[in-house]
């Protein structure tokens, strides 16, 4: 550890062939991983550190790619604290949190504790993997783990955020979240992620205080060791402003596929840029995934190695569970042949 192109892509360093890693990499796509599934829970998977280590093994094992991911869940956090979770087989709370049960449901004194079976997730992935490769851990957003709490995690759109949200959000799942990072960044993941998949439910105004309050109080602590990915709806410039305006020690940026990737090449950006090939487009026939993949790596191509510094090849969100297995090995074989 760590994998030479991805160290490349943190730090800056031009290259040819991008590193590769996939969100929802271990996954219900992968026979892998439904073979696990046979045996056991999603809970146990993600909460057994020896069975977290071996779900996360398998994609690097059957696809090669370049980052193991920590096997896990981002609303686990919100357990920690104190809210009564299971999965049959998608996430439910018993109860769903409001303005006037929230002191009820976060009962916990010093919920990281529990969050210690990731940590060891993290340390048990990183004895199986090969010397070249890289080990990386994430968080869900706050405003994700809201919107999940609230029962809103579909399609939701809310007006100004209230006095309880910002509350909630200072109060309870910064300080939490801030600590996750923490044990995991200690237990040896090279960086953080904060997938934030529901942050596109804000508006613009909410949006640009919501990621002042994540870059200060969790990013600033971690200098270049947390990245951040938000889905389609978000204002990717905004966010570059102000982790440029205030100097935020931001490690990279993910995009969506339904933006212009290259937009975002320049040679004197600072830190990482992932993404971004449709993962819808992944599920297709693999003649037509491919014709999509050509056009991709074709309009990629067009920039210079010094351009495409800090380029972190993936897809615009996670593998959806219909994807072809085949479908993602070609992705990975055509992106590193075409751009050796």
């Amino acid at each position: 550890m760590p994998n030479v192109r991805f160290l490349n892509a943190l730090q800056g360093k031009p290259q040819k062939i991008p590193p590769i890693w996939l969100m929802r990499q271990a996954g219900r796509y992968h026979s892998h991983y439904q073979n696990l599934k046979k045996s056991h829970t999603f809970e146990e998977l993600c909460k057994s550190p020896k069975l977290a280590a071996e779900t996360a093994m398998g994609p690097i094992e059957d696809f090669d790619f370049d980052v193991a991911i920590l096997f896990s869940d981002i609303l686990f956090p919100l357990e920690s604290l104190g809210m009564n979770l299971k999965y049959d087989p998608g996430p439910k709370f018993s109860e769903l949190l409001t303005s006037e049960n929230y002191k009820k449901l976060f009962n916990q004194h010093l919920p990281v504790q529990s969050l210690s079976f990731q940590a060891e997730a993290i340390e048990r992935t990183i004895e199986k993997l090969p010397k070249d490769k890289s080990m990386i851990g994430f968080i869900g957003g706050p405003w994700t783990l809201i919107s999940y709490a609230m029962g809103k995690n579909k399609e939701y759109s809310i007006g100004d955020l209230s006095e309880f949200h910002w509350n909630i959000i200072n109060d309870q799942i910064i300080p939490l979240l801030r600590e996750n990072v923490s044990i995991q960044i200690k237990a040896g993941a090279e960086i953080v992620m904060i997938f934030d998949s529901a942050a596109n439910q804000l508006n613009k105004s909410d949006f640009a205080k919501y990621i002042k309050i994540i870059f200060e109080e969790i990013v600033m602590n971690f200098k270049k060791k947390v990245g951040y990915y938000a889905k389609d709806g978000v204002d990717y410039s905004l966010i570059e402003k102000i982790k440029n305006d205030s100097l935020i020690p931001l490690a990279g940026l993910g995009i969506d596929s339904n933006h212009s990737l290259g937009s975002f090449f320049s040679n004197s950006r600072e830190g990482f840029i992932q993404g971004n090939f449709d993962e819808k487009v992944m599920t297709q026939p693999l003649n037509i995934m491919e014709k999509n993949l050509d056009k991709f790596i074709e309009e990629t191509s067009s920039f210079s190695m010094e351009q495409r510094t800090g380029w972190v090849c993936g897809l615009g969100h996670g593998v959806l569970k219909t994807t072809p297995e085949d479908n993602v090995r070609t992705f990975v074989k055509k992106i590193r042949e075409s751009f050796a």
